[in-house]
C-alpha cells in the first residue's frame, strides 16, 4: 500500500531522540499522515463481538470454522484478513485455544517480519524492529510479565526461528508503542496494533496534532496551524490531570520524563485544583482538603457501584458528593468534573435527562477552560452534552452544543469519519426542530411529547406544514 508521506520527515530532536516534523505549512484539520497497521488484534474480552478484520463491533459475526476463535462481519472481511490469519489459525487450532492479545499481536508482528521484513512499503519510515523497546528502563514487574508472555509465545509458536532475546524485544516494542484501536464510531476501545510511522511522533501535553482511527487507518490530524519544520506532537495521556500525575503516568508507561511547557510551568494545575471564589472569598485550606479527601473516597465508591451495575447507588453517591463540592471547589476542579461526568453519564442511561443535562453543561463549561479548543475529548463530551439537552427537550442549548461539537470533530475526525457523519445528521435534525420551536413552542412540545409516547404524528403535519418530513423529526431519539 502506497501512502503519501511528503508532509513529514524524520529528524533528530536532541534530548527526545527521533521525531517527525512537517515539511510544509499545515492548516487545522489537515491530515498530516495516514497509516494502516503493521499488525493488529482484537482484545481478548471482545473477540466474539468485534470483527477481526475491520474492527467493527456488531452482532451476529461469522466464526472461523477452522480455529473457532476469529470472528468476521462476512466472507469479504474473512477473505481480506486471511493472509494475516492463516498462520494464526493453524497455531490456535494446534494449541486448542488462543493466547492473550499481547502474544497474538507479537506472533502477527513476527510472522509479518518473516514474510515481508520489518518494512512493508516505501512510505514506512522505520522498520518495526528498530522501534524502542525500553527494556532497560522497565521495572521488575513489567519484565516478569514479558518473560511470561515470551514463554507463552514459545508454546504457541514452538517452531519460530527467532531467539528469546529478539522475541522479548518485540514484546517490549508492543508494550511501549502499541496503539489502542477503537470501533467504527470511535466510542470504545476494541483492540491494539502497531503503527511504525506513528511511533515516531513524540509526546506533548499540549500537542499540535491528534490521532484517530478512520476506516481501518490511523490519521494524524493538525489541531491548528503548524509551520514548516515544526515538530509534530500528540498527547500520550489525557491532559485532564495535574502535571505531576501526567509525568508519573508517562514515566510508568513510556519510560521518559516529560519536560514539555505544560509540565515544566505547571500550566493549568492551579485551575485543576482550584477552590471556589465567591465575591473575593475562598473556603479555608482545611475545608478544601476535607472535601477533596471526601471526593476521592466517593469517586472510588462510584466506580465500584458502576462496575457492579448499581446505577441508582451511583446517582445517590454523585448527588451527595456534588452537594458538598459545589460551595467549596471551583468549576474547573478535577474531582468535581469527574463527579459531574459520572453523574451525567448514568443519569442519561437512566433517562433522567433534565438532571443529566444540567450536570453535563457544568462539565463542558469546565472542560472548555482546561482543554485545547480543538481537543477530541472536548468535542465528544460536548456532543454527548448536546444530545442530553436535546433529549431533555432543551432544543436551543442542545442544538448549540451539537454545532460546537461538530466544529471540533470536523478538525479532529474530519468530514468522512462515521461519528462526524452521525453528528451532521443530528445537527440538521436539531436545526429543523429549532425552527419549529421558534415558530410555535406549544406545537413543538406537543409534537415532542407525542413522539416520545410513540403516538400518531398525522395531526401534527397540518400544524407545521412548513416541514414536509415532520413525522421523522424524532426518529434519532
Amino acid at each position: 500500500m502506497t501512502l503519501d508521506m511528503d508532509n513529514v520527515e524524520v529528524f533528530d530532536t536532541g534530548v527526545k531522540g527521533r521525531g517527525l516534523r512537517t515539511t510544509k505549512d499545515l492548516c487545522a484539520g489537515e491530515v498530516v499522515l495516514a497509516e494502516p497497521s503493521f499488525a493488529a488484534v482484537v482484545f481478548d474480552s471482545l473477540s466474539q463481538q468485534v470483527c477481526h478484520s475491520c474492527f467493527r463491533r456488531q452482532a451476529n459475526l461469522h466464526r472461523c470454522a477452522q480455529c473457532k476463535f476469529a470472528h468476521y462481519c462476512d466472507r469479504t472481511c474473512q477473505t481480506a484478513c486471511w493472509d494475516e490469519h492463516k498462520q494464526e489459525c493453524g497455531a490456535i487450532k494446534k494449541n486448542g485455544k488462543a493466547p492473550n492479545e499481547n502474544v497474538r499481536l507479537a506472533a502477527r508482528v513476527l510472522w509479518r517480519i518473516q514474510k515481508d521484513t520489518g518494512i512493508v512499503s516505501d512510505s514506512q519510515l522505520i522498520s518495526v524492529d528498530q522501534l524502542e523497546d525500553h527494556m532497560a528502563d522497565m521495572p521488575a514487574d513489567n519484565l516478569k510479565e514479558i518473560k511470561i508472555d515470551v514463554h507463552n509465545f514459545l508454546d504457541y509458536c514452538p517452531n519460530t526461528r527467532h531467539g528469546v532475546e529478539y522475541i522479548s524485544h518485540i514484546f517490549g516494542i508492543i508494550n511501549c508503542n502499541g496503539f489502542t484501536l477503537s470501533d467504527q464510531r470511535g466510542l470504545q476501545a476494541v483492540g491494539v496494533g502497531l503503527f511504525p510511522n506513528l511511533c515516531l511522533v513524540n509526546h506533548d501535553c499540549w500537542p499540535n496534532c491528534t490521532v484517530i482511527l478512520n476506516h481501518g487507518k490511523i490519521e494524524l490530524r493538525a489541531l491548528g496551524k503548524i509551520a514548516e519544520n515544526e515538530e509534530l506532537t500528540v498527547g500520550y495521556v489525557d491532559f485532564l490531570n495535574v502535571s505531576t500525575d501526567r509525568q508519573r503516568a508517562l514515566k510508568h508507561q513510556y519510560h521518559f520524563d516529560c519536560t514539555c511547557k505544560s509540565c515544566s510551568k505547571n500550566l493549568k494545575d492551579d485551575l485543576m485544583m482550584a477552590a471556589k471564589e465567591t465575591e473575593g472569598n475562598k473556603p479555608s485550606d482545611e475545608l478544601v482538603k476535607e472535601v477533596e479527601e471526601l471526593s476521592l473516597e466517593c469517586l472510588a465508591k462510584v466506580e465500584a457501584a458502576r462496575t457492579a451495575g448499581d446505577f441508582h447507588e451511583v446517582v445517590k453517591l454523585c448527588r451527595g458528593c456534588l452537594d458538598k463540592q459545589e460551595p467549596v471547589l471551583a468549576d474547573t476542579h478535577l474531582y468535581q468534573l469527574r463527579m459531574l461526568s459520572a453523574a451525567s453519564e448514568v443519569l442519561s442511561y437512566l433517562k433522567f435527562f433534565s438532571e443529566a443535562a444540567e450536570y453535563s453543561r457544568r462539565m463542558v463549561e469546565g472542560y472548555m477552560k482546561l482543554y485545547h479548543p480543538n481537543n477530541a475529548q472536548l468535542g465528544m463530551a460536548t456532543m454527548r452534552a448536546g444530545v442530553t439537552h436535546w433529549h431533555a427537550g432543551l432544543i436551543e442549548v442542545g442544538h448549540g452544543m451539537i454545532c460546537k461539537a461538530y466544529a471540533i470533530l470536523m478538525i479532529t475526525h474530519g468530514p468522512n469519519h462515521p461519528i462526524t457523519k452521525d453528528l451532521e445528521s443530528m445537527r440538521m435534525q436539531t436545526e429543523m426542530e429549532l425552527r419549529i420551536f421558534k415558530q410555535n413552542e406549544c406545537v413543538y412540545h406537543s409534537m415532542r411529547e407525542a413522539a416520545l409516547q410513540n403516538k400518531s404524528m398525522g395531526m401534527m403535519a397540518e400544524a407545521v406544514s412548513v416541514e414536509d418530513n415532520v413525522k421523522a423529526l424524532f426518529h434519532k431519539q
